[in-house]
This record gives C-alpha cells, structure tokens and sequence, in this order.
C-alpha cells in the first residue's frame, strides 16, 4: 500500500477469527470502509479471500494497520478474555493518540472492563465493553450487540452498529446500554438466560425420552411443533434439528454418540456469582451452571446409578403439560436475569432501559423468542417495574401454566427423573410470590446463638432476645 493510500479506513478490527472476521465482513456489505490485524498471516488470508468483493486487506504489521486508520482511530478487539485483551491493549497504547476508541468485543468480565476504562481514560483514551450475541452467523448476518461505557465515544459509531446489526422490522437490534461496564454486564446476565434455557431443553428432552418413551424422531416432532407457537425461540429451534442429524461415522443419531459430560466457557458462572454478590436469588440460571458442573462426574454417577439401582423413570403426564412447564420456566429463567440487571442498575448506577434491553434480544441473538416481545411490552408500560411477575399480563401467562407444570414437576420428582432446573424454578415462583416466608425462625435462630438482633412486625427497631431465659 503506498503511503499516500493510508488513513483511510473508518475502523479497525483487531482478531480476525471467525467472530472478527465475519463482522468485518458485515460491515464491509454495509458499505463501510473497514480493515482488520491478526498475527496469523492464515487469518489474513482468509479475510482477503471473503472479502475479495471489497478488496478487504489485512495487515499482520500493526504499526502500518493503526496507521492506516482514519482519526480518531476507532479499534474493535475480538480476542479471547483475561490477559490477551490487556497484553493488545499495551501493544496498542504507544501507538494510539488522545481521542482513540478501543472497543472491547470479546466476553470479557464487566470488572476488568470497569479497570481498563479508568486505566485508559488516564491516557484519554476511549474504552468501551460491547456484548455481541448471535454466533458466527449472528456476525457475519446480523448480530444483536451490547455497548457500554463512554457514550461520546459509542456515537462515533453508532451508524456503524446499526446498519450491521439484526433488525426486528427496522428496529436495529442495538442500544447504547448505559456507562461504565454495563454492556458486559448485560451480555454476561444474557449468556446466563441462555444457560437456563439450554438446560431447560435439556431436562424437556430427558422427560420425553426418560419418562416418555419418546424417539429422537418423536422428539424432534415435539420441538418443531413447539417452535411453531409460543415457544419460538432460536435455540429450540436449532435444538429440533439436531435430532435429525446423523453421524457419519456410525449413521445413528449424532446425538446418541455424544458424552453426556457439558462444557462451559464461563459466562454462566460469573452470573451466579454476581447474583450472590447482590444479594438477589437466580435459582435457575444456578441449577443450569450446577448441572453442567455436575455431568462432568460421569464415572462416580454411573458408580451410584449401580450402589442405588436403576430408577423406574416413567411418567403420567401429558405433552401439553410438559410445554406449560417449559414456558412457565422459560419466562421465570428471562424473569431472574431481568431482576438482576434491575438490582445491578440500582447497584452500580447504570440507569439499565429494560424494554430496550429486550427490544434488541429479540432478535440476532442467542436467546431470541417472540416471548420477548412480551417483556418488551410489559417493561415499555413500566420500566421501573421491580420484576417481570409484577406485570398483570405476565401474571395471566404465568397462571394459565401453573397446573402443567405441577403436574409435571410432581411427576418426575415422584418417579427419580432428575429436573433441577424445573424443580428450582417452581419452587422459586412458589416462594416469591409468598407474603410470609418462615424466614423469621432463621432470625431468631441467629439471634439465639448469637445474638445477631431481630426486627418486630409490630413496631419499630432492632431486638435480642435472652432465649434461654426466655425457654
């Protein structure tokens, strides 16, 4: 490229794997003038030869790719999280002037988002963490994205992310989500819905398989039909058509030859673990981050399935209450991310938009469902609203399931099908929406032993008891 070429190109992508690349890509489409960096020249190659419609170029030299950048330069990083983000972020720092944007992309914790944006803003430059949902299609097509932090900084792209995300109608399904770190956060709480949900799909088709006697074919019958109402959502959709898939090795059920042992990247957890540090119970997104934890001990399961004896796990139940109960679950799983992004707006002053929130999850991303459309509505008329069950029209959907889902709770529970995320999620709905829980024996149970003081219902004030006396 000869140097009167340079400084051309209105933003950079740092990590051409499959996510950079195709967003790359995306942009490319949408008419923009992108370019992008990785030190693996086959990354290059890959890029050049997707984007030959373009004339996409690469560089595996980042001193001549930040130079051929217009300023203020504007820098997407799609690399792995931890310390690969910090070790770039140094690489880059000597190289970049006041008024720069680095724009974090990866699935990186929102607390090092909030170190690396004071740490950057000190050499004033512009940091941001954005969530991105929708997988290697979602980017090269249309993905949903989560932007946070400097707000200045988000409007010099803004038309970018909006012509290249999803669009619902023409609603692009991007928002700036609020300051700090709050696009990290709102993608983390999004990828621990997705766990719950995966998990509950999976307990759906241990019932049918387990306590139904369904085939994998009967099964894929169920989900598709499911697919078609209610329930339409991405991943029950893609979960339909894996059980139509053979292996080409054996030319059984693809399904049928994999471990039963669940991976996770992470994202599930720090969810969890959030929700603890804020005091506020997600039952079913834990049990999802539990039961993957737990597959992982196949030889001590398959050890006590032999100690205890093979279970008799069939069920009475119909496939109508089964369906009740996923959606019962499926809205309670959407209902306890949304009340910790509420918690944590309150928390960390984020100012979180819940119905716009919604509005850009219902489409490109992972967990995509015309549900959605229904928390959108429900927070559009309040977004104040303290939990998704509080909305009157929640409220109806939610009691026109209860009887299936009871039904199918009890049953399994009855017979030893193993349902964690299911039995925590009803128990959860029955506890929250309890006026008086028995919580007051724990307190006089702390203030027995030691004398951590109690509150009365009937006047003000703190209290402790000399229970010994007292007995």
């Amino acid at each position: 490229m000869a140097s009167n070429d340079l400084k051309k190109y209105k933003l950079g992508m740092i990590g051409l794997g499959t996510m950079g690349r195709n967003l790359l890509l995306n942009m490319a489409d949408k008419g923009f003038s992108v370019t992008g960096y990785d030190k693996d020249q086959k990354m290059i190659a890959k890029l050049e030869e997707e984007g030959k419609e373009h004339n996409l170029e690469g560089f595996g030299d980042i001193e001549k790719f930040i130079d051929s950048l217009q300023t203020p330069r504007t820098l997407i990083l799609l690399v792995p999280a931890g310390p690969i983000v910090d070790s770039v972020i140094a690489e880059l720092k000597p190289l970049l002037s006041k008024g720069d944007i680095i724009i974090d992309s990866g699935n990186s914790h929102f607390t090092d988002t909030n170190r690396r944006v004071d740490e950057l803003e000190k050499d004033g430059l512009h940091f941001f963490g954005m969530g991105i949902s929708g997988g290697e299609e979602g980017a090269r097509f249309g993905p949903s994205m989560m932007p946070g932090g400097d707000k200045q900084a988000y409007n010099v792209v803004k038309e970018v992310f909006d012509a290249v995300a999803a669009k619902v109608g023409t609603d692009p399904c991007v928002t700036y989500i609020g300051p700090g770190a709050s696009g990290h956060f709102v993608k983390m709480v999004h990828n621990g819905i997705e766990y719950a949900i995966m998990e509950l799909l999976a307990e759906a088709y241990g019932i049918l398989k387990n306590g139904l006697g369904y085939s994998n074919q009967d099964i894929y019958k169920v989900f598709k039909k499911w697919n078609e109402g209610r329930l339409q959502s991405f991943l029950l959709e893609i979960t339909a058509e894996i059980f139509l898939v053979k292996d080409t090795e054996t030319e059984s059920d693809l399904l049928d030859v994999i471990k039963d042992e669940a991976r996770s990247k992470g994202t599930g957890k720090w969810t969890s673990e959030v929700s603890m540090e804020l005091q506020l119970p997600i039952p079913t997104i834990n049990e999802a981050v539990s039961n993957r934890d737990l597959s992982k001990f196949k030889k001590l399961r398959v050890s006590l399935e032999e100690g205890f004896g093979k279970k008799d796990t069939k069920i009475d139940v119909t496939v109508a209450e089964l369906e009740d109960a996923f959606y019962f679950s499926m809205i309670s799983a959407y209902a306890q991310g949304l009340h910790l992004l509420a918690q944590a707006s309150k928390e960390y002053q984020y100012d979180l938009k819940l119905d716009e929130i919604a509005k850009i999850w219902r489409g490109g991303c992972i967990i995509r469902a015309t549900f959605l459309a229904d928390i959108y509505k429900a927070y559009g008329k309040d977004n104040s609203l303290e939990h998704l069950f509080a909305d009157a029209g929640i409220q109806e959907i939610i009691k026109g399931t209860l009887a299936g889902t009871r039904r199918t709770v009890s049953a399994c529970i009855n017979s030893g099908l193993g349902i964690p995320a299911f039995a925590s999620t009803l128990t959860y709905f029955d506890t929250i929406s309890t006026g008086r829980m028995p919580s007051n024996l724990i307190q006089a149970q702390r203030d027995f032993f030691g004398a951590h003081t109690f509150e009365r219902i009937d006047k003000d004030g703190v209290f402790h008891a000399d229970w010994n006396k007292l007995s």
